[in-house]
C-alpha cells in the first residue's frame, strides 16, 4: 500500500512538471503566436499544431519553427514567413502580437473572416516586410495611413482584395519606391484616385476596381511606365478617360468598365502595343472606334459592350491575328460586318448584338478560326447564313434572332454536332428544317419561330436526348403531320409550334414526363383527344385552340396534377365537359367555339326526356319568378343608392350572377362585407376567392372596369389569376384565384436560405411573368407593385406567381395621373415609366432573393457596392460550392439585377432582354 501511495505521487509530480513545461514560454516569438492563437476564434482548430511540449533545444532557436504555416531563417533563430491563409479564422486581429517578429518577410492571412479595423502596429513597424496579403477578410475602417510610408521601404506586394475598407484611399503607399503590386480592390473606398498614385517608381499591377470611388481619373497615371496590368473600373468616376494612359507602353491589362465614363475612345491607346485585354464595357462613350485602335495586334480580349458608339467597325481590326473575344454588344454601330472579322484567326467569341448593322455575314465567316459563340441578333442582317460557319467543329452557340435573313438553313448545321443552343426566330427564313438530330447529341434550345419554313418537323427529333426546348411557331407553310415518337424525348419541357399548318393526328403520349408545356393552337390537328395524355405528369399548358378536334373530353385529363392551363376552344369537340374541378376552373374560353359541346361553364346539355321538359320548365318558371322577386328585393335593399350590379366573368369562374357573389359575402348589405381592401369569400359551389374591394369615381368607372377586364384576360403560369368582377356605380368587387396560399415570397426565403435552385427557379418565374405583362399583353400592363409579398406560391411546389399586378397603374388612372383622355403617346410614355419601375424592383428583387431577405430597397446602394464584395456576400449567403459553373451563374443573376437598378432608365434592360440574360446565365455552360 505504502509503495503504492508514493508511486501515485510520483505520478502526479512528473505531469505537474510537463504541465509547467508546456506553460513556460519557449521565446518571445513563440510566446506571441500562442498570444494571438488564443485571441482569434478558430472553429476548424486550424492551430492544432500550436502548442509547445517542451522547451527549445537552445536559448538561440525559436520552437515555432516547426508550426503548419510558420517558416524560419535557416538556423531556426527567427520567423521570416507566417501564412495563415485559408484556415477559416475569424475575431479582431491584435497589432501587438506582431512586434516581435523584425525579421519577418511574409505574412498572408489571406481568405479568413478577420474583422474590425486593420492593426497600424502591423503595417508601420515591420520594416523588413516585403509581401502583405489581408485580402477576403472583412476589415473595416480607414486604411492605416499616417502620412509616412518610409518605414515599409522594402514592401514589394500589398494585397487587400475584398474587404470592407472605407474612406479615402490611403496616400502615404505612393512613397513605396519598391512597391510593384498593389490591390486595393473590393472595398468601400470613397472620394478621387490621389494623383500621388501616379508617381509610383516600380509599380506592374494596380487594381482599384469595385469601390465607391468618384471624380476625375488623374492623368498622372499616364506616368506609370513600369506598369503592365491596371483595373480601376467598377466606380462611378465623372469625366473621360485621361487620354496619357496611351503613355503606358508595357500595360497588357486594362480595365475601366462600369465606371461612368463618358467622352470617346483615345486615339492615343494606338500607342498600347503590348495590350492584350481591354475591357470599357458599361460606361457612356460614344462616337467611332477611332482607326488606330488596330494597331493594338497583341489584343487579345476586346470588349467595348454596353456604351453608344456609333459608325462602323474599322477594317484596321484586320491586325487583331490574336483576338478571340470580341464585343460590340449593346451599342449604336452601322454599316456591315467587315470580312477583315472573318478572317481573324483566333477568334472564337463575337457579340455584336443590339446594333443597327446591315448588309449580309462575311461568306468566310467561321472557316478561318474556331468560332464557339456567335451573336448577331436584333440587328439588320439579311441574306443566309455563311456556310461554313461551323466548319472547324466547336460552334456551340449560335444567335442570329430579329434580323431580316432570308434564304435556306445550310444542311451543314446538321453536322456541327457542338451545337448547344440555336436562336434562329423572327427572320425570312424559308426551306425545310435540315436538322439531324442523332447528329446534334448535345443540342438543348432550338427557336426557328416567326419565319416561313416548309416540309414539316423532322421525323427523328426524338433522337434529341439533351433538347429542353424546341418552338417552330408561326411557320404558317411548314405543313407535315406530328412526328410519332414526339413526346418521347426525354429532356423535352417545352414544345411549341402553333401556326403551323400541321395536320394528322395527336400522337400517342408515352414517355412525356419531362414536357411541361404544348402549344399546338392554329393549325389542322384533326382526330380525337387521346387519354394517354394523362401519363405527362409535369403537364402544365396544352393549347390546342383552333384545330379540327373531333369526339369527346377525356375524363383523364383531370389527373393531371399541375395542368394550369388548358385551351380546347374552336374545334369541333362534342359531348359535355367533364364536371371535375380542374375543367370548371378553365372558364368558358377554353371552350367556346365548339357548337356540339355543353356543360358548365358553357351552355347546360340537353339530356332530359320529353316527359321530364314540362316538369323541367315549370321549375324553371318558378325559379326564374323567385329570381325575379329576390332580385327585385336586392335592387331596393342592397342597390337604391348604389346603382345595378353587374358580373364580369374570366376563365376559371363559372357563370355566376353579380347577386350571387354578393350573398356570398354574408352580410345584407355588401359594402359592410369587406371592410377591409382584401378578404375572402365563398362563392355557391363552394369555390373560395380572394376578394378586393375598389371604390369608384364616375369619371373615372370606365377606365378602372377597361383595365380591369384587360388584366382578367392576362393568363400566365407565373400569374396569380383574376377571376371575375362584379361592379355597380360607387364600388367592384374583383375576385381571385384562392389556389395560391402556401405563402409569399418573403416567408419562403426563411425556409430556402440555401437552396440557389429554388432561388434560380423563383427569380426565372418573376421574370417570366412580367415578361408576360411587358411584352405579350397589348396594350402592355404595368406590374406596379414588384415585391416579395406580392410572389405567391402554390401547394407543393415553388412556382412563383405575380398578385397584385395592374392594381398600381390602375390606381394611378383612377386618380388622375394619368388622364383618361390622354392620346395614345400620353398613354404610351405613363405604361413605359411603370415599366421602368417594374425594372427597377425586379432587380432590387433579385438581390433580396440572393441575401435571403438582407438588402431590400438597395437599388441605390447596390450601384456603387463593389462586385466583388457583392459576389462574396451572396457565395456565403448561399453556401456555393466551389464549382465554377454554381458561381458563374450566380455572378451573371447578379449581373442582370445590376443592370435592372441602373439609375439611368435608358441604361435598363427591358424585361424580354434580362429573361433572356437570365437564359443564358443558366445555360452558358450547357
Amino acid at each position: 500500500m505504502e509503495s503504492s501511495s508514493k508511486l501515485h505521487k510520483l505520478c502526479g509530480y512528473f505531469y505537474l512538471f510537463l504541465f509547467f513545461l508546456t506553460s513556460v514560454a519557449a521565446d518571445p516569438q513563440t510566446d506571441s503566436l500562442l498570444s494571438l492563437k488564443s485571441q482569434l476564434t478558430d472553429k476548424f482548430d486550424s492551430l492544432k499544431d500550436w502548442f509547445v511540449i517542451t522547451p527549445g533545444v537552445s536559448d538561440k532557436s525559436v520552437a515555432c519553427c516547426s508550426w503548419s504555416g510558420v517558416r524560419c531563417n535557416q538556423d531556426s533563430t527567427s520567423v521570416v514567413s507566417l501564412d495563415l491563409s485559408s484556415k477559416n479564422l475569424a475575431g479582431n486581429l491584435p497589432g501587438n502580437q506582431f512586434l516581435v517578429f523584425s525579421d519577418l518577410l511574409e505574412l498572408n492571412i489571406s481568405d479568413n473572416s478577420f474583422s474590425g479595423e486593420f492593426p497600424a502596429e502591423i503595417f508601420f513597424n515591420l520594416t523588413n516586410l516585403r509581401s502583405l496579403d489581408i485580402s477576403r477578410n472583412n476589415f473595416s475602417g480607414r486604411f492605416p495611413d499616417n502620412g509616412n510610408g518610409s518605414s515599409l521601404k522594402n514592401l514589394i506586394y500589398l494585397d487587400a482584395l475584398s474587404n470592407s475598407f472605407s474612406g479615402p484611399l490611403p496616400i502615404h503607399l505612393s512613397q513605396l519606391e519598391n512597391l510593384k503590386v498593389l490591390n486595393l480592390a473590393g472595398s468601400y473606398f470613397t472620394g478621387s484616385i490621389p494623383s500621388q498614385y501616379g508617381s509610383f517608381k516600380n509599380l506592374e499591377f494596380l487594381h482599384l476596381g469595385g469601390n465607391l470611388l468618384s471624380g476625375h481619373i488623374p492623368q498622372e497615371l499616364g506616368n506609370l511606365t513600369t506598369l503592365t496590368h491596371m483595373e480601376i473600373g467598377y466606380n462611378s468616376y465623372q469625366g473621360v478617360i485621361p487620354w496619357q494612359i496611351g503613355y503606358l507602353s508595357e500595360l497588357k491589362y486594362l480595365d475601366i468598365a462600369g465606371a461612368n465614363l463618358s467622352g470617346f475612345l483615345p486615339k492615343r491607346f494606338s500607342n498600347l502595343t503590348k495590350l492584350e485585354s481591354l475591357f470599357l464595357f458599361r460606361n457612356h462613350l460614344s462616337k467611332e472606334i477611332p482607326w488606330g485602335l488596330g494597331k493594338i495586334t497583341s489584343l487579345v480580349n476586346l470588349d467595348l459592350s454596353d456604351n453608344h458608339l456609333s459608325g462602323t467597325i474599322p477594317e484596321s481590326f484586320a491586325g487583331f491575328k490574336n483576338l478571340r473575344l470580341l464585343n460590340l454588344m449593346y451599342n449604336e454601330m452601322s454599316g456591315t460586318l467587315p470580312e477583315v472579322i472573318a478572317q481573324l484567326p483566333s477568334l472564337d467569341t463575337l457579340f455584336i448584338w443590339n446594333n443597327y448593322f446591315t448588309g449580309s455575314l462575311p461568306k468566310s465567316l467561321g472557316m478561318n478560326s474556331k468560332l464557339r459563340w456567335v451573336d448577331v441578333s436584333t440587328n439588320s442582317f439579311q441574306g443566309e447564313i455563311p456556310q461554313g460557319i461551323c466548319s472547324r467543329g466547336v460552334l456551340y452557340k449560335l444567335m442570329l434572332f430579329s434580323n431580316n435573313f432570308t434564304g435556306t438553313l445550310s444542311p451543314s448545321l446538321s453536322n456541327c454536332s457542338t451545337l448547344v443552343r440555336i436562336r434562329l426566330e423572327d427572320n425570312s427564313f424559308s426551306g425545310v428544317i435540315p436538322f439531324s438530330f442523332s447528329q446534334l447529341p448535345d443540342i438543348s434550345y432550338i427557336d426557328l419561330s416567326r419565319n416561313k419554313l416548309t416540309g414539316g418537323i423532322p421525323l427523328d427529333i426524338s433522337k434529341a436526348t439533351k433538347l429542353d426546348y424546341f418552338n417552330i411557331s408561326n411557320n404558317p407553310e411548314l405543313g407535315g403531320k406530328l412526328p410519332p415518337q414526339i413526346w418521347s424525348a426525354p429532356r423535352l419541357h417545352n414544345f411549341s409550334a402553333s401556326s403551323c399548318s400541321i395536320s394528322g393526328g395527336l400522337p400517342e403520349f408515352e414517355s412525356c414526363k419531362m414536357i411541361t408545356v404544348i402549344e399546338l393552337s392554329n393549325n389542322n390537328i384533326s382526330g380525337m383527344l387521346t387519354p394517354t395524355v394523362s401519363t405527362c405528369g409535369s403537364l402544365q399548358k396544352i393549347d390546342l385552340a383552333g384545330n379540327s378536334m373531333t369526339g369527346g373530353i377525356p375524363e383523364r385529363f383531370a389527373k393531371l396534377p399541375h395542368l394550369i392551363i388548358l385551351d380546347l376552344s374552336y374545334n369541333n369537340l362534342s359531348g359535355s365537359i367533364p364536371s371535375d374541378k380542374v375543367f370548371q376552373s378553365m372558364g368558358k374560353h377554353a371552350y367556346e367555339g365548339n357548337a356540339n359541346l355543353c356543360g358548365p361553364p358553357l351552355k347546360s346539355c340537353s339530356a332530359y326526356s320529353s316527359r321530364k321538359l314540362v316538369s323541367v320548365l315549370i321549375a324553371c318558371l318558378v325559379s326564374i319568378l323567385l329570381v325575379a322577386v329576390a332580385t327585385l328585393a336586392l335592387y331596393y335593399v342592397r342597390h337604391r343608392n348604389q346603382g345595378q350590379w353587374k358580373m364580369v366573368s374570366f376563365a376559371g369562374l363559372p357563370h355566376f350572377t353579380a347577386d350571387d357573389v354578393l350573398r356570398s359575402f354574408g352580410s345584407p348589405e355588401p359594402i359592410e362585407a369587406v371592410p377591409a381592401s382584401v378578404s375572402k369569400a365563398v362563392l355557391p359551389t363552394g369555390i373560395t376567392v380572394i376578394v378586393r374591394k375598389i371604390e369608384l369615381q364616375d369619371k373615372k368607372k370606365s377606365v378602372v372596369l377597361n383595365v380591369l377586364t384587360q388584366m382578367g384576360n392576362a393568363r400566365h403560369v407565373n400569374l396569380v389569376r383574376l377571376l371575375g368582377f362584379c361592379y355597380n356605380n360607387d364600388l367592384v368587387y374583383v375576385l381571385y384565384d384562392n389556389n395560391l396560399h402556401t405563402g409569399t415570397l418573403a416567408e419562403k426565403m426563411r425556409t430556402k436560405k440555401k437552396d440557389w435552385a429554388t432561388k434560380k427557379k423563383i427569380i426565372t418565374g418573376v421574370a417570366k411573368g412580367l415578361y408576360f405583362l411587358h411584352h405579350e399583353c397589348y396594350p402592355a400592363i404595368p406590374h406596379g407593385d414588384v415585391k416579395s409579398t406580392n410572389i405567391l406560391f402554390g401547394e407543393d411546389k415553388m412556382e412563383p406567381c405575380l398578385g397584385e399586378f395592374g392594381f398600381k397603374y390602375m390606381q394611378h388612372l383612377k386618380k388622375g395621373f394619368v388622364s383618361s383622355t390622354a392620346n395614345t403617346d400620353q398613354m404610351n410614355d405613363a405604361i413605359k415609366t411603370e415599366q421602368q419601375k417594374d425594372i427597377y424592383n425586379f432587380g432590387q428583387l433579385i438581390l433580396e432573393i440572393l441575401t435571403n431577405g438582407k438588402l431590400m430597397n438597395a437599388g441605390g446602394l447596390m450601384q456603387n457596392k463593389p462586385k466583388d464584395v457583392l459576389l462574396r456576400e451572396i457565395y456565403t449567403e448561399n453556401e456555393v460550392s466551389s464549382s465554377a459553373f454554381e458561381e458563374e451563374e450566380i455572378k451573371r443573376v447578379v449581373e442582370v439585377a445590376l443592370l435592372c437598378i441602373r439609375s439611368n432608365q435608358s441604361d435598363r434592360p427591358c424585361m424580354e432582354d434580362a429573361l433572356r440574360l437570365l437564359s443564358e446565365a443558366e445555360n452558358r455552360f450547357k
